[in-house]
């Protein structure tokens, strides 16, 4: 099957679902930042006692204006935040924030997009239920599963003075119980870590909008059937 007849298939696969495309598309990225908010709260038993709402855009003209050399403008302002919500502690003068969630929005395009990939999987599964087999859709269903879970894992911005109080996705696994040594010793793979998470994504939908195996390759048959086997 061509690449433009499994384009026409995945955007008639979302366009026979346009309001669950658009509710995962635009549900994902709110989940996903409420998600880290709670494990925070959770994970201290603690309530934030400061946010701080800072000026991206006069950041970002300052960077532009500023930084000479124009290859660096972009990772650079990829690294500005517009706001951040956390726990000071002020045992030690003016406070040092214990722990913290910063809204960074070069990640949070990175999220809408895995939203947007995600309600994508989503509406194609719904959409091939009946023409695919049911190993079919688990398996692309779980890789595509897997490839959104290490795309979000990557892309957490939470920051904890445990590990040095810097944001970074592996702060997550530290939260969660792994090894702070080990978690910083796997910030090195994050970008792979990524881009598998979308290859991944990505080959689900390739396979989920191919065409379907012959009956015979198969356990399930497409078409139904009389009571005696035979093709209605």
């Amino acid at each position: 099957m061509t690449a433009a007849g499994r384009a026409r298939r995945i955007r008639g696969a979302v366009a026979a679902r346009p309001r669950l495309w658009l509710a995962v598309t635009l549900g994902f990225p709110v989940v996903y930042y409420l998600v880290m908010f709670i494990a925070l709260v959770t994970r201290f038993q603690a309530w934030p006692n400061y946010t701080v709402t800072y000026d991206w855009l006069g950041n970002v003209a300052e960077i532009i204006r500023a930084t000479p050399s124009l290859s660096d403008i972009g990772t650079i302002i990829a690294q500005e935040w517009l706001f951040e919500v956390g726990r000071m502690n002020y045992d030690f003068g003016n406070g040092i924030s214990e722990w913290s969630l910063n809204i960074n929005p070069a990640k949070v395009l990175v999220v809408c997009l895995l939203g947007g990939l995600v309600a994508t999987l989503t509406t194609l599964v719904a959409g091939r239920r009946a023409q695919c087999s049911s190993a079919r859709l688990g398996g692309a269903g779980a890789a595509g599963g897997l490839g959104a879970a290490l795309v979000a894992m990557t892309n957490v911005t939470l920051a904890w003075v445990v590990c040095c109080a810097t944001p970074s996705w592996v702060v997550g696994l530290a939260i969660l119980g792994l090894g702070v040594s080990s978690s910083l010793w796997l910030e090195q793979f994050g970008w792979w870590i990524e881009y598998a998470g979308f290859v991944l994504l990505l080959a689900s939908l390739y396979v989920l909008s191919g065409d379907a195996k012959a009956a015979a390759n198969t356990n399930e048959t497409p078409y139904p059937k009389s009571a005696m086997g035979a093709p209605q």
